[in-house]
C-alpha cells in the first residue's frame, strides 16, 4: 500500500489536471509552495486548501476540500499525519481519484480507507521529485 512502480505514477501523472493541494502554504520558503508552483509551472491547475490564507498565486485558496466548485484529480496532502484521515474522507466524499500523501505524511489507516473507496494512493513520497524523476525537468 501506498507504493507504486514508475510506470503507474507517470500514467497518473499524464492523465491528470486539478490537484487540490491540502496545507499550502503562501510562505515561499515551504516546501508546499514551492511544489505548487512547480506543478502550476508544469501546467496543473493547483487548488490550494487551506482556511487560513486567501489566495495563492492569485488563486482562490479554499477553507475545505468541500468547498471546491469543479473535479478534483489529486488530493495532495502536506498536513501532519494526525490529520490525514479526515483529508481522506472529504476526498472520497468529492470523488477524488487520487490522494498523493508528501514525503513524512504516511497513514496506513487512512491510505486503506481511501482503497477500499477506490482510489489510488500514493504516500510518503513528494510529487515534485516524482514527476521531475520521470518527465525529466
Amino acid at each position: 500500500m501506498g507504493r507504486m512502480n514508475d510506470e503507474k505514477m507517470k500514467t497518473i501523472l499524464e492523465s491528470v489536471k486539478s490537484i487540490a493541494v491540502v496545507g499550502l502554504s503562501d510562505n515561499k520558503a515551504r516546501a508546499s509552495h514551492q511544489v505548487a508552483a512547480y506543478l502550476i509551472d508544469h501546467g496543473y491547475d493547483v487548488i490550494p486548501v487551506n482556511p487560513k490564507v486567501d489566495t495563492v498565486f492569485d488563486r482562490k485558496a479554499y477553507a475545505r476540500l468541500e468547498d471546491i466548485p469543479g473535479r478534483v484529480d489529486i488530493v495532495d496532502i502536506f498536513r501532519d499525519p494526525v490529520h490525514v484521515l479526515s483529508i481522506v474522507e472529504s476526498a472520497i466524499d468529492i470523488g477524488a481519484r487520487y490522494i498523493w500523501m508528501q514525503e513524512g505524511v504516511v497513514h496506513d489507516a487512512a491510505a486503506e480507507k481511501a482503497e477500499k473507496a477506490g482510489l489510488s494512493v500514493i504516500m510518503d513520497q513528494c510529487i515534485m521529485k516524482i514527476h521531475s524523476s520521470l518527465f525529466g525537468n
